[in-house]
């Protein structure tokens, strides 16, 4: 289906970023992934034969580092992202800084010097979250950082209507990865809860009681970049089984 499209995911190391890697490679495109961690981005290079790319995305020289090294890429994915919790009263501006940086400027600084160097036909996608949809209590720093997020997406997609390229965010609902594991396992350390009551707790935040797979983020970005996509551009597209 991609064959002889290059795809660049950042955060290709782990949960999310590791399964699109190995969905775009299965269809057939030619994949880069980069992380700040070698040894998981060459764990999934060596399923998937993608081209490892060390780089940091709160570095705008990283970034342009990275995409020179890359070369010419027509799917973007803005997947890197971290997450960190805490009362706002709490809530220090150190945090505040870091959530920011990671999940809203670099998906600017991705984004902009992915479009820059895009050949012509050309799919930029973001995984944002629910969080950039709706508020949820001790999160702030995280949940500003992805409805900025969509709001980005937003404004660059009319930009770029008129020609062949689309931008699009996808909004997963709490993910089945290991980012997750770490959220459940602050939750148990701050609450009592054992991990297992943790975990139920977040999904019991989904109207189908359940986490969301990867492979659902996945197919949603193949979709994106298939044929009868076009008219998609500028969504915020939820992945969350009918949360609110």
């Amino acid at each position: 289906m991609l064959e002889g499209h290059r795809v660049l995911i950042t955060g290709g190391g782990s949960g999310a970023g590791a399964d699109l890697a190995r969905g775009f490679a299965a269809a057939g495109a030619t994949v880069v992934i980069a992380g700040r961690r070698r040894d998981a981005l060459e764990a999934v290079a060596a399923v998937t034969g993608a081209q490892v790319m060390v780089a940091d995305v709160t570095d705008q020289a990283s970034v342009a580092a990275m995409f020179a090294e890359a070369g010419p890429c027509d799917v973007v994915i803005a997947n890197a992202g971290a997450a960190d919790s805490a009362p706002f009263l709490r809530t220090t501006l150190d945090q505040w800084n870091a959530m920011i940086a990671v999940n809203l400027t670099g998906v600017f600084v991705t984004l902009q010097a992915g479009l820059r160097q895009m050949p012509g036909w050309g799919r930029l996608i973001s995984v944002a979250s629910t969080a950039g949809l709706k508020g949820y209590a001790k999160i702030a720093p995280y949940a500003a950082a992805k409805h900025g997020v969509i709001g980005l997406t937003r404004s660059l997609a009319l930009e770029v209507a008129k020609g062949p390229v689309t931008v699009n965010a996808l909004c997963p609902g709490f993910l089945d990865t290991p980012m997750t594991d770490r959220s459940v396992a602050v939750i148990a350390e701050k609450t009592g809860r054992t991990q297992a009551e943790a975990r139920a707790a977040l999904e019991a935040m989904s109207p189908q009681r359940r986490l969301i797979q990867p492979a659902e983020v996945t197919a949603a970005a193949l979709w994106l970049c298939g044929p009868g996509s076009e008219g998609i551009n500028g969504q915020a597209i939820a992945i969350s089984g009918g949360e609110a």
